[in-house]
């Protein structure tokens, strides 16, 4: 689930986490960033089980419902298209997602119960809502549809719901996202008839990956001075202090790679900090960056200091 991009981005954060509290406990601040990266396991299956928590949340309001001493003709036998939508199903009976909510004790609906009949109200106030019901029947492809549509459409965007998980916790912000992305894709992919039908990914894709966060962290914090030195003579025009303490990172991040990561190839590295600095820095700054990065490699290169293992990783 987790990309190269994001542990770039949470290596980036925790060190500038780091320089701003002014700690200097390696150990601990890499703690913390394993942690965060940990939590995005959690923000996962909590996003992912709001489905199933409105489904549920629906089906016991329609059978008290029935159970009304005055209830009306459609309360007695109400339209149940939606909460037996076939994905619903395809979720709710999902082991691995059971044993992933499960082992990870994710029990944030149960305690906050009132975001569920937020979003219920938000899906049946939508005109999605309204048109899916419209029909007695569907097929399987309209089923998963809706609920892509549903979950894009009226969960991701709902401002109360966000709130609540920036306010549990704060390092979720940039890992939303990530995870909204992740479970739409897996939504799409879901296919009629499969047993296989739906897993709860691994956060990393490999040991490779995971290695990579702790070895980026303290290879960038252990040499921050050797790192900067590569560059600060690169900006004649630019006081040391004036430039943005993102930017500062962010080159000693590429820098660090460039210079002690033999398996990734430059342009990899070029790329991905260049869009980083788009997107967490200041409007100029991917500029800035891809000017000094770009005649950094070409003197790295001349002297021989860049040496990447294997074919085409220059």
């Amino acid at each position: 689930m987790v990309n190269r991009r994001h542990i770039r981005v949470k290596v980036m954060q925790s060190i500038y986490a780091m320089h701003q509290s002014g700690s200097d406990s390696l150990e601990k601040e890499e703690k913390f960033l394993f942690y965060s990266i940990d939590n995005i396991q959690d923000l996962y299956l909590i996003m992912l089980s709001s489905l199933i928590e409105i489904c549920k949340t629906e089906t016991v309001f329609l059978h008290k419902s029935s159970l009304k001493h005055l209830a009306t003709p459609e309360e007695r036998k109400p339209n149940e298209k939606f909460i037996k939508n076939k994905i619903f199903q395809i979720l709710s009976e999902n082991n691995s997602l059971n044993i992933a909510l499960e082992n990870r004790k994710i029990n944030n609906w149960s305690l906050n119960d009132d975001y569920i009949l937020l979003l219920l109200n938000d899906v049946k106030a939508s005109k999605l809502y309204a048109d899916y019901m419209s029909n007695a029947t569907s097929t399987f492809e309209e089923d998963r549809q809706f609920i892509v549509d549903l979950f894009m459409d009226v969960i991701v965007p709902n401002e109360k719901l966000y709130d609540y998980l920036e306010d549990d916790k704060l390092t979720w912000v940039d890992d939303i996202p990530l995870v909204n992305t992740h479970i739409i894709k897996q939504l799409k992919a879901i296919k009629s008839g499969e047993d296989d039908n739906f897993r709860v990914p691994k956060l990393y894709k490999d040991n490779e990956d995971k290695d990579f966060v702790k070895d980026l962290f303290r290879k960038t914090v252990l040499n921050e001075k050797e790192l900067a030195k590569e560059f600060l003579d690169k900006t004649p025009n630019w006081d040391s202090e004036r430039i943005a303490e993102i930017d500062t990172i962010i080159l000693k991040m590429a820098i660090c790679e460039f210079l002690k990561f033999p398996s990734i190839p430059v342009k990899v590295t070029l790329n991905e900090y260049l869009e980083v600095a788009k997107e967490y820095s200041t409007p100029k700054s991917s500029i800035f960056i891809n000017g000094i990065l770009d005649n950094l490699v070409k003197e790295l290169e001349a002297s021989k200091r860049i040496i990447k293992a294997g074919r085409g990783l220059m």
